[in-house]
């Protein structure tokens, strides 16, 4: 045996050792455990806390089953429906500059190049991948130009993707089925936008969206209520900058035209449109059938007509 190996074993076993005796009691030399629960370390034989506030390295939150553990285990980006790969891969940056910020040499550069058309190569393998990558793309375009929240862009992309697994793009566009998807999961969650402001940000006409967004919808027997021409209320209110008193009232007008069947077979848009317009008549506002028309996408004439229905159904309401 060399002198240094006899140095290195005389080493831990003196650290060996310096544990043990570390491991012990100071005042009765009695063995000390761990109390995690108040984080300290205490005699088991005494009592003596030999150490307090401990540093807890664990999470701070609690998990009773596997579902549970791996839905808040926060170790690494959170998987999302919004992309095709569900957010597992990587992606390199656009930007030619390392991690202090400075510009990359032209060698570098033409590396970094190469890397990401291959990661872009790795990342859609298959028509499939491709085809969703697309149409995610698509999807979270429209929805910001729209102003949907994430959960809409999530439930829109679920949506997709069982078109896809059932087969139903055969015949059709891939910006017509996502722009289908996203129509109906804005009515789904409570926000709807009419077919005309979907229309405008999309890049299919409104008769192919009207036509697949009923496919979609029979083929994967979605339960989509008929909207709710309130929801529409708070949105136009907001553009037309109109006081909470006419959001309100506008409100109290629908209500009453629900109550007496008067909305039935009517457009949504309009009713919430007409009600707006009514609502800040009579809180004197100075809104116009133009401008409430613009925000809405309808008709001056669809406004006048709904404005009328709406009064004669408020009159007509029991006090």
């Amino acid at each position: 045996m060399t002198d240094t190996s006899i140095r290195e074993r005389a080493s831990d076993e003196r650290s060996t050792e310096s544990e043990t005796e570390s491991l012990a009691c100071p005042e009765c030399g009695g063995q000390v455990v761990s109390d995690e629960e108040r984080g300290e370390t205490v005699c088991a034989d005494c009592g003596l806390v030999v150490e307090e506030d401990e540093i807890d390295r664990g999470p701070e939150w609690r998990a009773f089953d596997a579902a549970e553990k791996d839905e808040k285990s926060r170790v690494g980006a959170p998987t999302t429906k919004m992309m095709h790969d569900d957010g597992l891969s990587t992606n390199i940056g656009w930007q030619d500059k390392d991690a202090y910020g400075q510009s990359l040499s032209s060698r570098q550069r033409e590396k970094m190049s190469r890397l990401r058309t291959w990661n872009e190569r790795f990342r859609t393998r298959d028509s499939k991948e491709r085809n969703l990558k697309q149409a995610l793309g698509e999807i979270d375009r429209m929805a910001s130009a729209l102003g949907l929240p994430d959960t809409v862009r999530e439930t829109a992309s679920v949506i997709y993707r069982r078109a896809l697994d059932e087969d139903l793009l055969p015949g059709r566009s891939i910006e017509g089925v996502a722009t289908a998807s996203l129509y109906a999961a804005a009515r789904q969650a409570g926000t709807p936008r009419s077919l005309d402001e979907i229309d405008a940000v999309s890049r299919v006409d409104r008769d192919e969206i009207a036509r697949t967004y009923r496919y979609v919808v029979r083929e994967l027997g979605l339960e989509i209520q008929p909207a709710d021409p309130e929801q529409y209320v708070p949105r136009f209110a907001s553009e037309l900058e109109v006081s909470d008193e006419a959001e309100m009232r506008a409100r109290e007008l629908l209500r009453s035209a629900k109550d007496s069947g008067v909305h039935s077979g009517k457009s949504p848009v309009g009713m919430a449109a007409a009600a707006v317009y009514a609502a800040a008549l009579l809180t004197n506002e100075q809104v116009t059938q133009s401008e409430v028309g613009e925000v809405a996408s309808v008709s001056e004439v669809t406004i006048r007509n709904r404005y009328h229905e709406l009064l004669e159904a408020d009159d007509a309401a029991p006090a």
